[in-house]
């Protein structure tokens, strides 16, 4: 499949699927009406509900699995293992404790943009470390457990500012937010989010290049002219703003960046120059179907996305790392 061809039937998919997303809530609407509600030809209060409630919630949802996927994908041809992922190797989970530690400290309520410029930082410092630890690692599972630990010691830091909460109130929403979910958000949070991570998504597009060279080594990527310092940094940026973005966007949400793109690569050749565009869509797609699906599941209180993506994520994560034959070294 040509990746124009795989490109439009992911926009396809994206369409629908956000148009689909628009008719599930707690009053279900029939397509009629939705699409009249999105051209503006319908009622006043279908229009609220699609272009107030319904509407920015699927687009975040598209936007934080973009992020993730494009993230992923980068990750992956960066450090040439096809198990890399924000959420895997620690990224996330870096993000979210230092958006949290904002939050604790009521730093966001200062200012819109402090969440995502504390959520970005924390991604950033993660991601370079990774970056600096893959040129002396050599070994998959060394890396991973880098990652592990990244998040081990993010979740630990975490609980303690859950357990110093100052009052319940405080606790219940920093428990919800770092559930992950996209409920509830308004176009002015996407405003304030999509900036960095439209940023993110096209520093890691402008390495592209540098991504498939480095699919043949970094001594052969070296030799055809690849500055593999520079290459290393515009990753770790682009990775580090996108996925810091989304975790102020939506909170912690795991996997869908390594679930889309193992699927994508087969598909475009295994080349991560190819895969950078159609997994960031069917990342989107991924993540919009999953909010359609907390939302239709039957269940006194509506589950968080960033829960539902672990649950289904983490199995595939195991069968990517069984079906790839990760070696132990």
């Amino acid at each position: 499949m040509t990746s124009r061809r795989l490109i439009f039937i992911l926009g396809v998919a994206s369409l629908v699927c956000i148009v689909v997303a628009c008719a599930f809530g707690s009053t279900p609407m029939d397509f009629t009406r939705v699409v009249s509600a999105l051209f503006g030809l319908s009622s006043a209060g279908d229009h609220v509900v699609i272009w107030e409630i319904r509407l920015p919630r699927a687009l975040a949802a598209y936007v934080v699995g973009a992020a993730l996927g494009a993230s992923g994908a980068a990750l992956q041809g960066l450090l040439r293992n096809p198990l890399a992922e924000p959420g895997v190797l620690g990224v996330t989970a870096t993000a979210s404790l230092s958006a949290t530690f904002a939050l604790y400290y009521g730093l966001a309520a200062s200012s819109a943009y402090l969440l995502p410029v504390y959520a970005i930082a924390g991604a950033l410092a993660a991601t370079a470390l990774l970056a600096a630890a893959a040129t002396r690692i050599k070994s998959v599972v060394t890396l991973i457990l880098l990652g592990v630990g990244l998040s081990s010691f993010s979740a630990a830091a975490m609980s303690l500012l859950l357990n110093l909460a100052p009052n319940p109130f405080s606790l219940t929403d920093m428990i919800n937010w770092l559930l992950g979910s996209v409920a509830n958000r308004s176009f002015e949070d996407l405003r304030i989010s999509m900036p960095f991570i439209v940023a993110g998504i096209a520093i890691l597009f402008f390495s592209r290049r540098g991504l498939s060279a480095l699919t043949l080594g970094e001594e052969a990527a070296s030799g055809l002219g690849l500055n593999l310092s520079r290459q290393r940094i515009v990753v770790v940026v682009g990775a580090g703003v996108a996925t810091g973005a989304s975790v102020a966007l939506a909170g912690a949400i795991g996997f869908v960046g390594i679930v889309a793109p193992h699927l994508i690569r087969p598909i475009v050749a295994y080349d991560p120059a190819r895969s950078l565009l159609p997994s960031a869509m069917l990342a989107g797609v991924i993540l919009v179907i999953a909010d359609i699906g907390v939302r239709l599941l039957p269940t006194a209180t509506e589950l968080k996305l960033g829960v539902v993506a672990a649950i289904i994520g983490a199995p595939a994560f195991i069968w990517i790392a069984v079906s790839r034959r990760v070696t132990y070294d």
